[in-house]
């Protein structure tokens, strides 16, 4: 089986559904495809949306309270310590090219590895992750060659490669992330625990069986 999954590193939700899908994968032996969906792809973008970048982070901060109240672990969402941070909220388009970047030295492992981690130091350790250094950073931290990450986000494959996910998201019509496109033909948008993923995936192969 092969899942298809978009997000978008500054997604509260995406950031419940990664662990989540990461283990019943594993579990279940299912190939994952990442998918950049990039909500905003920079402030302007952000203002059209919200009409101000502070009411961007203010009904942001709420979308986090809310995804805070289904996580497994809420202390990984800091609200109070995101609220305080001066720069204005961040728009998920670098994070994006940082990962993809990070798939094209390590594959669709690395891609998730370097995802996770911008999630993380973005929610809970509250880094400006549009800033490219720290997006750096963040990638020599798990292990990345900075140099070579910092020519991959410029380049234009990579630039190329996010377009053609976002490309891909509207051509089979998602609107809205966590999603999952599955084997091709079942579009699934929204947010899992692990009890409906393995449901979902047992109850799908049952039927593609009894198909044969």
């Amino acid at each position: 089986m092969q899942v298809e999954f978009f997000h978008d590193a500054v997604c509260g939700w995406c950031y419940l559904q990664s662990p989540r899908l990461r283990k019943v994968a594993q579990n279940l032996n299912i190939k994952i495809v990442h998918r950049a969906f990039v909500l905003q792809r920079n402030e302007q973008e952000m203002i059209a949306r919200f009409g101000s970048m502070q009411s961007a982070k203010d009904e942001i901060l709420r979308h986090w309270q809310a995804c805070q109240q289904h996580a497994e672990q809420p202390e990984r969402f800091n609200i109070e310590g995101m609220r305080a941070k001066p720069f204005n909220y961040p728009s998920g388009y670098q994070a994006a090219l940082a990962a993809k970047s990070a798939e094209i030295l390590a594959g669709q492992a690395g891609h998730w590895q370097l995802f996770d981690a911008i999630q993380t130091a973005h929610l809970k350790e509250n880094r400006n992750i549009a800033d490219t250094d720290t997006l750096l950073d963040i990638a020599t931290e798990q292990g990345f060659e900075r140099a070579e990450i910092a020519r991959l986000m410029s380049s234009e494959p990579i630039i190329h490669a996010v377009e053609s996910d976002n490309l891909r998201a509207r051509q089979i019509g998602v609107r809205s992330i966590p999603s999952l496109y599955i084997n091709n033909q079942r579009l699934i948008s929204q947010t899992l625990t692990q009890g409906e993923m393995y449901t979902l995936f047992h109850n799908l192969n049952k039927l593609e069986g009894a198909l044969v």
